[in-house]
């Protein structure tokens, strides 16, 4: 093999090693993202878990509350039902999230888990298992939410339509 030769060989290695980095960091960032919701709203934190959003992203709690931009999203946080909820004990655990990156945009899906404290028997109990679907944007600050739907697993076609594999991430996971 002859040195230009080699020297385009090394060059696409690296240029494909590259790519897979960017592409594990993009999914490492994106989880990282959805893991630090949960700690925010039970701490009571709405200016971080807002932050987590774009600035006009949405989240949309089907079907008691849609939340628009990161005010609406402090708003429940700090929103009384909310407050009520965090001081008698919670805890929003969400599952790793299935991320398909396609470029500045992403999308995914997962559970989440709502415990509640009941100090009457002196442990949580699992109040709710929902289906997430994602919608993340590459910004200025790194990934953000630019959409979350949430819907309870109550048994109903819909929430569960929602953890289905898309054709896109069926061809992902294939691979």
């Amino acid at each position: 093999m002859s040195e230009t030769a080699e020297l385009a060989q090394l060059r696409a290695t690296v240029e494909s090693l590259a790519a897979k980095v960017r592409a594990l960091e993009d999914q490492v960032e994106i989880t990282q993202l959805v893991a630090q919701y949960g700690p925010a709203v039970d701490s009571g934190s709405g200016e971080a878990a807002a932050a987590l959003w774009t600035e006009d992203g949405v989240f949309d709690a089907v079907p008691h509350l849609r939340m628009e931009g990161r005010d609406g999203i402090v708003g429940m946080v700090h929103g009384p039902g909310h407050q009520t909820v965090i001081h008698t004990g919670c805890g929003h655990i969400l599952t790793a999230p299935h991320v398909v990156v396609d470029g500045d945009h992403a999308t995914g899906r997962s559970h989440a888990l709502h415990m509640r404290w009941d100090a009457d028997a002196g442990r949580f109990w699992v109040y709710q298992v929902s289906a997430n679907t994602w919608r993340w944007v590459r910004t200025s600050e790194g990934w953000r939410i630019a959409e979350r739907v949430n819907a309870n697993l109550d048994g109903t076609e819909g929430p569960r339509a929602m953890l289905a594999p898309s054709s896109n991430s069926l061809h992902l996971e294939e691979s």
